[in-house]
């Protein structure tokens, strides 16, 4: 979500959503946003106890680019704590605000008051005991097979000029087998984020504290319905299904087609879906794949998003050479949303001027950006000041 900011028709605020932290200056210093959120998930990376040493110079790094060196303020906070499984979330929401903006306010859960924001600070131990932020791990009974993985969600409440809003990171599970998804519609994986979504939603809205419009914005690892998919995908095909020797449980399903001299059209296993043609993923940006995009369907009185109209944002390459293709591990899907409430649109957006003023779309669409490639980025109508 974007739009130019210019002080006369309101401040701009870019948010972005990127999985493991994809270098975004060009995005800032293009769009010049006086209030930036980047959402960040799996600090530290797949190899995360290798890795997360490391964060700490980019973080460093990130502050000190020519990018962001009109933004004065900054609040980053990370999850490194891969020790505590109980809490390790992995998250990370950095929020940078421009030297031209005087009036901001960051909220403090413990005291419920808001107190200005001034200067620079980076948190990156026992976030559990900081006041400015809300962070939750899902109870370990929703995690598939009740193993502890990286998911769960870390909110912020900021006050900017007369508007006072939720800023929540989010984390939720991960189709671990295409098999497995594909043997129910709903998917016993979709069944389990709708629940931990809904786990969010009723945290960030119960009585502890007044309900403020909220923007939800992280890898909420939404897939197309699998199984309906892959039978309108492959309807004409026939399907052969592999299984191994003695548990005689699925390997793999191969999909051929009926004439052409059976053809394989599609080849699905735990973590490969290698489709024929990967056009039907990027033709007209993938929008004729939305009629199995249903995960948020449930939540249709809660949240709302705006229109799809940028290809499916997993999984892409990590080859540096093929920025726009996918690769043949998962069937490509919008896992990398930003989701609001209701009363958030009603604040940020006339409908008569929303094509104007808002760009959903994603970013590095040539180049690589890791295997997740999404911005929403956003520019509120009302005049502020």
């Amino acid at each position: 979500m974007a739009g130019k900011p210019a002080a006369a028709q309101g401040y701009g605020i870019l948010l972005v959503t990127a999985n493991v932290g994809s270098l975004f200056e060009d995005t800032v210093q293009s769009h010049k946003p006086h209030f930036l959120a980047l959402h960040c998930q799996e600090v530290g990376g797949k190899n995360y106890e290798a890795s997360m040493s490391h964060v700490g110079s980019f973080v460093k790094e990130l502050l000190s680019s020519d990018a962001l060196k009109e933004y004065n303020r900054a609040r980053v906070y990370l999850d490194e704590d891969y020790k505590s499984k109980e809490q390790f979330t992995a998250l990370g929401s950095f929020y940078f605000i421009h030297e031209t903006l005087k009036n901001i306010q960051q909220f403090d859960f413990n005291a419920k008051t808001f107190e200005k924001v001034v200067g620079r600070e980076t948190c990156s131990e026992t976030l559990e005991s900081r006041s400015s932020l809300e962070k939750a791990k899902f109870p370990k009974d929703y995690y598939p097979q009740c193993k502890w993985s990286r998911k769960g969600f870390i909110r912020t409440r900021w006050a900017l000029a007369d508007w006072t809003f939720d800023l929540v990171n989010i984390h939720l599970f991960h189709d671990a087998s295409n098999l497995v998804a594909w043997e129910n519609s709903p998917s016993v994986y979709s069944t389990t984020r709708q629940k931990a979504l809904g786990f969010v939603l009723d945290r960030i809205t119960d009585q502890r504290y007044e309900k403020v419009p909220y923007f939800i914005f992280g890898d909420f690892n939404f897939r197309l319905d699998s199984k309906q998919f892959i039978e309108s995908l492959c309807s004409t095909a026939t399907m052969q299904t592999v299984t191994t020797g003695k548990t005689n449980e699925v390997d793999k399903l191969i999909f051929r087609e009926s004439d052409n001299d059976k053809k394989v059209v599609l080849q699905l296993e735990k973590k490969l879906f290698n489709y024929v043609n990967q056009d039907v993923f990027r033709e007209n940006n993938g929008t004729s794949l939305l009629e199995f995009d249903k995960e948020l369907a449930p939540f249709k009185d809660r949240l709302i998003e705006l229109e799809i109209s940028f290809p499916p944002s997993y999984p892409y390459s990590e080859d540096s050479t093929q920025g726009k293709e996918y690769m043949n591990t998962r069937c490509p899907a919008w896992c990398d949303r930003i989701l609001m409430s209701p009363s958030a649109r009603d604040l940020f957006f006339k409908p008569e001027n929303e094509e104007k003023t808002v760009t959903y779309d994603n970013i590095g669409a040539n180049v690589c950006m890791g295997d997740h490639k999404v911005t929403p980025r956003l520019r509120p109508h009302t005049h502020c000041s």
